[in-house]
């Protein structure tokens, strides 16, 4: 197994630099068609929370350079559609304007993926098969802490390949799921935009931390490990990333960090505050009757997004991705 590479950069205003390496070093060339998964876990442009859409517009334009097709997809939100966020957000407009294209991929043909060597429930997937069928996948990810999963990044980042907006009622198997995706979809460039991180309540809720970073390597596992660890947190607190550490042979000590060094980043962010309603929430993940039960009623969950807004006595909009 070859070692797993991280390259940790400090950013400048102008990035292109940075990309430009990181799409030579993913030996792109040649590639007929190329698959970016953005986040856009908010339905408008919030540093920190969404994807740079200037800097989305400079990777799909140096990737143009050198493949044939470069599509940008992301999946509706559970509480708006893809469509809505990628014209609010502004990618839409900036991956056109470098000779891209845009895939709501909830609207997408769906390819029915079996799992093979696997040792829980979930045995298969309906996945979009523009992800399916690309030729690469890029993961562009963001640094963010999470209420329900203490972490989110680049592994968690590829749920949102999973089309159905109803993709909540897997909340029981995350581990599962995003081991499951990590080993099918493999990016073969991972890039972490960690200029604005997110600490607290994320991924939508947090506290923004200027960390003026930027993570590129071949192996989204290596990214979160190195990128958790530069947050301060504890692997055994981020309970998918433990899981799928475990299950890969991959440990923090065995990637080999380029460029700054963790020791001269790290920063101690603040964990999500788990008040009673994103405990309640919690609790009911673990059981996939409850989800089911609980999410399928539009109802019930304005209710329950009302209560909490009153409970925490001031606007909220709970994340549900």
């Amino acid at each position: 197994m070859h070692p797993k590479i991280v390259r940790i950069t400090r950013s400048r205003e102008d990035i292109t630099e940075i990309l430009r390496k990181a799409v030579k070093d993913a030996a792109m060339h040649g590639k007929k068609r190329v698959f970016i998964k953005p986040n856009m876990s908010h339905p408008e442009y919030v540093p920190g929370v969404v994807t740079d859409p200037i800097m989305l517009q400079q990777l799909v334009g140096l990737l143009r350079n050198s493949v044939e097709e470069v599509i940008v997809g992301e999946s509706n939100g559970f509480n708006y559609p893809c469509s809505s966020a990628f014209k609010n957000t502004g990618i839409e407009t900036a991956v056109k304007a470098a000779g891209g294209t845009v895939i709501n991929l909830s609207e997408d043909k769906l390819v029915r993926t079996k799992f093979r060597n696997v040792h829980h429930v979930l045995k298969e997937l309906d996945l979009p098969k523009t992800v399916v069928e690309a030729d690469a996948i890029v993961d562009v990810a963001l640094m963010k802490t999470h209420e329900f999963t203490m972490f989110s990044g680049a592994i968690k980042n590829l749920f949102g390949c999973v089309p159905d907006n109803r993709r909540i009622f897997l909340h029981p198997y995350l581990n599962e799921v995003f081991h499951t995706l990590y080993r099918i979809l493999k990016p073969e460039l991972v890039i972490m935009d960690a200029r604005i991180a997110l600490e607290g309540n994320g991924p939508t809720k947090g506290d923004p931390v200027k960390m003026d970073l930027m993570l590129t390597g071949d192996d989204a596992l290596a990214i979160d490990l190195v990128a958790s660890g530069i947050m301060g947190l504890k692997l055994e607190k981020i309970r998918h990333l433990d899981y799928i550490s475990k299950q890969a042979g991959l440990r923090t000590e065995d990637i080999e960090v380029q460029g700054v060094q963790v020791r001269e980043v790290t920063r101690r962010f603040k964990t999500p505050r788990i008040d009673l309603p994103v405990r309640a929430q919690i609790e009911i993940y673990k059981h996939e009757y409850l989800t089911k039960v609980f999410f399928c009623s539009l109802p019930i969950v304005k209710l329950f997004q009302k209560l909490t807004v009153a409970y925490r006595g001031k606007p909220i909009e709970a994340q549900l991705a």
